[in-house]
């Protein structure tokens, strides 16, 4: 065995001991290796893999690529959240969580090993191309994307802006891939968007959950309720989340002080947390609806999940998303970070998010654009997504799963059936809440 052959087993076996040794411990900085028992043979195979790779391949391969080839494969069997980041991907990650970032604006994620977008962002290059939620990524300027990480995609399709990219889509419908040529711009997302409907109720739409949404949506809500709101509708569709703390946020904008709003569970105490209401600004003096769809994801739900539970809003549309897992970011030392499914979201009442989803009070499918009934699309959720977690509920809740038969497609206004509902609901609400026992739970109302 030469040096180098025997320089590379040593760094692998460090290597691969210290992560494991960070998914039993659950400490971010790693001083010492743990490995016992059976966990010897498996690195013992896994450095014999590696040196038969490294002295016998027809190609000389770097070692730095086989480590991390091999920490890739080994996230890749955990979830569809779960990924390492090199250093350029992880600093984009932090830039995204920001505002405002260069690409195309759509969320994606994996089903089947292949790349499938959830849906475009509003008034982003991706929708304006005609990007479409469920759309399937083939290639990315050329290269096919079949196994591609989500993280490896995303740093393909972000670049600076003016910029081009062609990305190869597949479409129910489509006799065969077409290319998208898209030009990136600076992906500045206005995370809420606000607007006073007819017989003074309110309307604010979420798109994502961002560093500013809070401040966001405090200006909305003063603006509209300078006028006197009969009620207001919170449209949460096709919003795929963000961050956790954001959501938490907006959820105590309608709630007393002392509510639960959400809480984790995962496999060590510290990640065990439970997040209540401060009450500091809460709006509890008009009826609220929620629009959910299959699009409204993570943070979404939990806002969605925590007000219904609590019983301070009507949720008005389609089963959402369902996932309700909660990733942590975990920088490395060589500048690369780990983003480590470790906890799974609940509502107050203890139900699962988590492949699950949240089932709305009043149920109704949004028809694609074209509004013909055989144009319904079977859209994708959590629980169909390859090696997902499967969710179980804690204490209460009904968790019963149904089949997703709606798209994600938003309608515009005129046509736009569960907008209708909500302002119909809130239009009449007197009337409505004598004849629904829901809406006589509703707090504030």
């Amino acid at each position: 065995m030469n040096k180098r052959t025997k320089e590379l087993r040593f760094l692998c076996w460090g290597l691969v001991a210290a992560v494991l040794f960070f998914l039993v411990s659950n400490i971010l900085i790693i001083n010492k290796v743990l490995a016992k028992g059976e966990a010897y043979q498996d690195l013992k195979t896994f450095s014999e893999v590696l040196s038969l790779v490294q002295s016998h391949y027809v190609e000389e391969v770097k070692p730095e690529e086989l480590v991390r080839g091999a920490i890739v494969g080994m996230l890749r069997t955990l979830d569809p959240h779960s990924a390492f980041m090199p250093p350029e991907m992880y600093k984009e990650m932090q830039v995204e969580t920001e505002g405002s970032f260069g690409g195309i604006g759509i969320e994606i994620t994996m089903k089947d090993d292949q790349l499938t977008v959830v849906s475009p962002i509003e008034e982003t290059p991706a929708q304006q191309a005609g990007i479409k939620a469920g759309d399937r990524i083939m290639k990315v300027n050329g290269e096919p994307t079949k196994g591609m990480s989500l993280i490896d995609a995303v740093h393909k399709m972000r670049g600076p802006s003016g910029t081009k990219v062609t990305i190869t889509i597949m479409r129910e419908g489509f006799t065969e891939p077409k290319d998208f040529a898209i030009t990136r711009a600076i992906i500045k997302i206005k995370s809420v968007k606000w607007q006073m409907k007819k017989d003074n109720i309110g309307y604010i739409r979420i798109t994502n959950f961002n560093k500013t949404t809070d401040s966001e949506l405090e200006k909305a809500l003063k603006e509209l309720k300078e006028k006197k709101l009969k009620g207001f509708i919170l449209d949460l569709r096709n919003n795929p989340g963000g961050l956790l703390d954001q959501a938490v946020t907006v959820t105590d904008f309608f709630l007393e002080k002392g509510e639960l709003i959400v809480y984790t569970k995962g496999r060590t105490e510290n990640q065990n947390l439970r997040f209540s209401s401060k009450g500091r600004k809460p709006h509890l003096e008009s009826p609220m609806v929620i629009l959910v769809n299959a699009g409204s994801a993570s943070a979404s739900e939990i806002v969605a999940g925590a007000l219904q539970d609590i019983g301070r809003a009507i949720l008005v549309g389609a089963k959402t998303f369902g996932k309700g897992s909660v990733q942590t970011i975990i920088p490395l030392s060589d500048g690369s970070g780990l983003r480590l499914t470790t906890a799974k979201y609940y509502t107050p009442k203890g139900r699962s998010i988590q492949e699950k989803g949240i089932e709305p009070d009043i149920v109704i499918d949004s028809l694609p654009p074209g509004g013909k009934e055989s144009a319904k699309a079977r859209v994708m959720r959590e629980k169909e997504l390859k090696e997902h977690m499967e969710g179980k509920i804690i204490e209460g809740g009904e968790g019963e799963e149904e089949p997703a038969t709606i798209g994600h497609e938003i309608p515009e206004e005129s046509k736009d059936i569960q907008l209708h509902k909500a302002l119909d609901i809130l239009k009449n609400w007197d009337t409505f809440k004598k004849s629904n026992p829901i809406a006589q739970r509703i707090k504030g109302a």
